[in-house]
């Protein structure tokens, strides 16, 4: 018999985030329980509030990790090549996670709660001004490439765009523009 291997505080907690995202991304921030994730993670729900305090702030946790992946792999594309093209061809990464994207869309969605707006917001502006700097970009050329990635995003989210997607005629002409 393999002995229980006990995690840190720290090992935990990412592991009750791990399961935030994805039970965020399906569900959202209204319709996510608690003790949802807390059962995904392995722990009681006790413990997922003791860790994060409230589903607000285990939320606006969630929020921040994604966006901080999302600015991750754009840092690690520009490395590569810091063209905004480039990010934009590198945008096949964030689709292979679409936890990711879903919970930046549920974030957008719960922005009527101040916090979670207060959150979103500069998280986004951070994401914008990121690109700007690693590639140069203009506010104009920001904004094209920020309005084809939530395109993007949404036809992930419909599931026709990304891994396994939705046949669909429309998608597949939309699709072909972003090559």
């Amino acid at each position: 018999m393999t002995p229980k291997v006990r995690l840190t505080a720290k090992e935990r907690g990412d592991e009750v985030l791990r399961a935030a995202v994805q039970a965020f991304a399906v569900s959202g921030y209204e319709g996510t329980k608690t003790d949802e994730i807390a059962r995904l993670a392995g722990v009681s729900q006790p413990y997922v509030i003791r860790l994060f305090g409230t589903k607000q702030q285990l939320f606006l946790a969630a929020v921040q990790h994604v966006c901080t992946r999302i600015e991750q792999l754009f840092r690690e594309a520009a490395e590569e090549k810091p063209e905004l093209s480039y990010l934009g061809q590198n945008y096949h990464r964030l689709l292979a996670e679409p936890e990711i994207l879903l919970v930046l869309l549920h974030g957008f969605s719960a922005s009527g709660d101040p916090a979670i707006g207060d959150c979103v917001r500069e998280r986004f502006g951070s994401i914008y001004t990121l690109i700007r700097t690693l590639t140069g970009a203009t506010p104009q050329q920001a904004r094209e490439f920020l309005s084809a990635g939530m395109l993007m995003t949404v036809m992930s989210a419909m599931q026709v765009l990304g891994p396994n997607p939705i046949p669909m005629p429309w998608a597949t002409e939309i699709a072909k523009t972003f090559d």
